[in-house]
């Protein structure tokens, strides 16, 4: 299964100290060039961490080969969607809700963050859910509270 991330939820799985579970839950994890610019920023929370994982993970992708424009976007989200199409890939990780939207209008599969760590529960590769979504906060990274009480919830933990 062929997942194209986006930079807000691998900031958020580095911020927890997941992002090996990306690699057990998918069998390809690919990013385009700007999400590998945006997530090895100097002094971005995870940068080091986030720049050896990807290291071998870019895949180019040209937006003039897609019909990809929506006003708010970023440049790696705007790459992500058209990697996706490109690879036809399974799934696209993203977190923000404006590129989550769009994503799916455009008939992408999506999933977050919060999703990919609550199928690491399901699968037994987290015994609990609670610390990963607690450092995530921590590290500045916003998670409602309906967010996390829903994702407590189905995982079992209230």
């Amino acid at each position: 299964m062929l997942i194209i991330a986006d930079t807000s939820a691998l900031v958020a799985l580095a911020a927890c100290q997941q992002l090996h579970l990306l690699d057990v839950l998918f069998a390809d994890v690919r990013v385009p060039p700007a999400v590998h610019r945006e997530c090895t920023v100097p002094g971005k929370p995870g940068a080091d961490a986030l720049g050896e994982y990807l290291r071998s993970k870019v895949a180019e992708v040209a937006l003039s080969e897609f019909v990809i424009a929506v006003a708010g976007l970023g440049q790696g989200e705007l790459e992500a969607m058209a990697l996706y199409r490109k690879l036809s890939a399974n799934e696209l990780l993203v977190d923000d809700q404006r590129a989550r939207k769009v994503a799916r209008f455009n008939g992408m599969r999506v999933i977050g963050s919060v999703g990919v760590l609550l199928a690491a529960k399901e699968r037994g590769l987290l015994h609990v859910l609670r610390p990963s979504l607690e450092a995530i906060r921590r590290s500045g990274i916003h998670i409602s509270d309906a967010l996390l009480a829903e994702a407590l919830r189905l995982a079992g933990e209230t």
